[in-house]
């Protein structure tokens, strides 16, 4: 008997705060990672979130291995009109919360169900409403 290909039972999202950690082996959410990765879930984070992890004093060899674990997702611009659209139902702003908005964007987009890591509950909870979990790390 052959075993069928995998098939992702859920996504697992990080923003920015959640790839950080994960690059700094903080356990909490290297955890959440394993767990993800034994339940076949995807785990993925928005191109846009790369614009706030990069910095001169991050170790790039830790960020690059982390990334090679995990999908990062093109801001499109359906992502982005998407995006756009949760800010305006939200009452938020692009100025303050558009990295946000475009990684929920990201999340609503993915297989379900969807659970975000987030230093940022409210924001993404007022984006993204009950569409996804949100867990903040």
């Amino acid at each position: 008997m052959t075993r069928s290909a995998a098939v992702p039972s859920g996504t697992l999202v990080l923003d920015s705060e959640g790839l950080s950690t994960c690059v700094l082996r903080d356990r909490t959410v290297t955890a959440w990672l394993a767990l993800a990765h034994a339940d076949d879930l995807r785990v993925i984070t928005s191109a846009a979130t790369l614009v706030e992890v990069v910095h001169p004093r991050i170790n790039r060899p830790a960020l690059e291995w982390t990334l090679s674990r995990l999908v990062v997702e093109p801001v499109t611009e359906a992502v982005a009109r998407h995006a756009a659209a949760l800010l305006a139902e939200a009452g938020l702003h692009g100025h303050t919360c558009a990295i946000d908005a475009m990684l929920g964007a990201t999340a609503l987009a993915a297989p379900g169900p969807v659970t975000v890591l987030t230093s940022d509950p409210e924001d993404l909870a007022a984006l993204c409403g009950e569409r996804v979990t949100i867990v903040k790390v």
